[in-house]
């Protein structure tokens, strides 16, 4: 029998697997692609039908079997299929088609494969850590067949986008965001690591659920949680000391606590309150050049003081005291409506994170009232209440100014405070719009308007690419807003025609390498880096990036 060759694929992988193994290993199968020479040299010969295929016919071949599912979940769970037998193939696919696809893959079907996940889970894509891994969490993490991971995305499936508590369920969520960091930007698949810590769940219908595949107890709280999530990010250190840390969709109270916590002492970030405040920021910024108003001139009612808008309203301070506001003025100019009304500062029932944007104001009970009395130039939905931004509220916004900006970013689509039509309907075309769901373009009048999508996929993956080509050991707030300046600057004078106030994704891989160097200058500026600069770190940035290509075994 021949000897099975060696082959270093360019992850320092060598394969020395044979026959089915091979078949059955996801980054190193090729199906129908593998060669007559590799189908010999690996015993693969009449494993396979006998036609040797090309990638582009493979894709040929699967794409309209994609296309033919009859919902977006159907075409999810085929993709996955894909992703669990032929990992180059499914990213080729992706990339191919990445307008099409990310939709199916993340926003806002990634929301309801979360909610099925017991029905549509086939093969494990991540790690489980759970509350009873205490002690051991640095053993379950060993168990990773890949060392060299540079980018974990962990979530505790506490809130999972709009939809609430889905516990072991939200496993869907960090498997989705790196999904996204491979296709957008080249973040290789096998650098990637997907974690949920499961540590129960208070949503009594999924504990109580045949289905449910996580542990069917309430949710630890308090000291323990604390304990856990030290033990793990203390594991992950000694683990994998490269790797940046992104936290996703946890509850409020641990999602500011932690990133609080742990932001100048290791290399993290927190896509929900920073990822969302660089893309809304960058959207803000490309909004005043169709309204003609500059972000320091702006008064910004935000629906929703969670992490998202915090984060936002944090981001947008920065910004505006880099370009010279104190922070007094710069605070003044975000005001924010919670489920309780107007945050004020005689109101005794704040959290923490709501008081530094409480400003002098008498009460005010909704959300129209606060339009009526401030006359923000935009408002901004971070609240996961959908219709909330009501014909009223949109009238009076443009009654108000003659391009009210209105950005509806809640997440999945059946959340948004209101859809794209909504918003051009009731402002007679006038509004600028922007959602964190995708929405189809609306014909008003005879004009046809294009919506921007929010989404932050146009910041985190860069963000994480740039980070990793530094190898930079922190991430910084500084980082984010050059994201977002570096994205604004990225929207064209066709988009803004047009009504959209972000670049079309089709250009997002090309968005992700601008930003990514633009935030390695950062890492290095800062001294934050722990690589050597390169000579041409543009150039450094493209050669970092995944090809999903076939490479010869002989």
């Amino acid at each position: 029998m021949m000897a099975a060759p060696t082959y270093a694929l360019p992850y320092d992988r060598r394969v020395h697997k044979r026959g089915a193994d091979l078949l059955n290993d996801p980054v190193l199968n090729k199906g129908t692609a593998f060669t007559e020479a590799e189908r010999e040299a690996y015993g693969l010969q009449g494993l396979l039908p006998p036609r040797v295929t090309t990638q582009q016919e493979q894709l040929d071949r699967f794409l309209p079997g994609v296309r033919a599912r009859p919902t977006l979940l159907d075409r999810y769970a085929y993709l996955v299929s894909l992703a669990d037998r032929n990992v180059t193939l499914f990213y080729r696919l992706v990339i191919d088609n990445l307008e099409e696809m990310m939709p199916v893959l993340y926003t806002p079907t990634v929301g309801q494969a979360c909610e099925q996940f017991g029905h549509i889970f086939r093969r494990s894509r991540g790690l489980f850590i759970t509350a009873d891994h205490r002690g051991r969490v640095r053993e379950v993490l060993a168990n990773w067949p890949h060392a060299d991971v540079r980018m974990i995305v962990v979530t505790d499936g506490a809130r999972i986008l709009g939809l609430g508590d889905l516990g072991a369920n939200g496993m869907g969520i960090p498997i989705g965001k790196l999904t996204l960091y491979t296709a957008c930007a080249g973040v290789s698949p096998h650098q990637c690591l997907p974690v949920t810590i499961d540590v129960g769940t208070d949503n009594v219908a999924l504990r109580e659920s045949p289905t449910y595949m996580g542990l069917p107890r309430p949710r630890l709280q308090g000291e323990a949680y604390d304990a856990l999530m030290t033990e793990f990010i203390e594991a992950v250190q000694e683990r994998f000391p490269l790797a940046c840390l992104q936290f996703e969709d946890f509850g409020n109270h641990n999602a500011f606590h932690l990133l609080e916590t742990w932001r100048d002492r290791i290399c993290t970030f927190n896509d929900d309150i920073q990822g969302t405040a660089s893309v809304t920021l960058a959207g803000l910024l490309s909004a005043a050049r169709i309204t003609g108003v500059p972000l320091e001139q702006m008064r910004l009612l935000f629906l929703g003081a969670g992490e998202a808008g915090i984060g936002i309203g944090d981001l947008v301070v920065e910004s505006l005291v880099a370009g010279g506001l104190s922070e007094a003025e710069a605070r003044q100019r975000c005001w924010f409506v919670d489920s309780r009304g107007l945050v004020v500062r005689s109101r005794t029932d704040l959290a923490e994170h709501k008081r530094r944007f409480a400003h002098e104001h008498a009460p005010v009970s909704s959300l129209l009232e606060a339009v009526e009395e401030l006359r923000p130039h935009a408002i901004i939905g971070v609240s996961g209440t959908p219709n909330t931004f009501t014909p009223d509220v949109l009238q009076a916004m443009a009654r108000h100014h003659a391009r009210p900006i209105v950005l509806a970013l809640s997440n999945p689509t059946s959340k948004a405070e209101c859809t794209a039509e909504q918003a051009y309907a009731a402002t007679g075309g006038r509004a600028v719009f922007a959602s964190g769901s995708p929405f189809d373009p609306v014909t008003l009048d005879g004009r046809t308007f294009v919506p921007g999508q929010g989404n932050n996929a146009y910041i985190f993956p860069g963000v994480g690419l740039g980070v990793i080509v530094a190898e930079s050991a922190r991430v910084t707030e500084e980082m984010f807003a050059v994201a977002a300046r570096t994205l604004a600057a990225m929207v064209s004078e066709e988009d803004l025609a047009m009504g959209r106030i972000y670049p079309s994704l089709s250009r997002i891989r090309e968005v992700s390498r601008v930003i990514a160097v633009a935030v390695a200058e950062v890492a290095y500026t800062r001294g934050l880096a722990r690589r050597p600069r390169p000579d041409d770190l543009a150039q450094a940035v493209l050669d970092a990036m995944y090809e999903p290509e076939y490479h010869s075994l002989v």
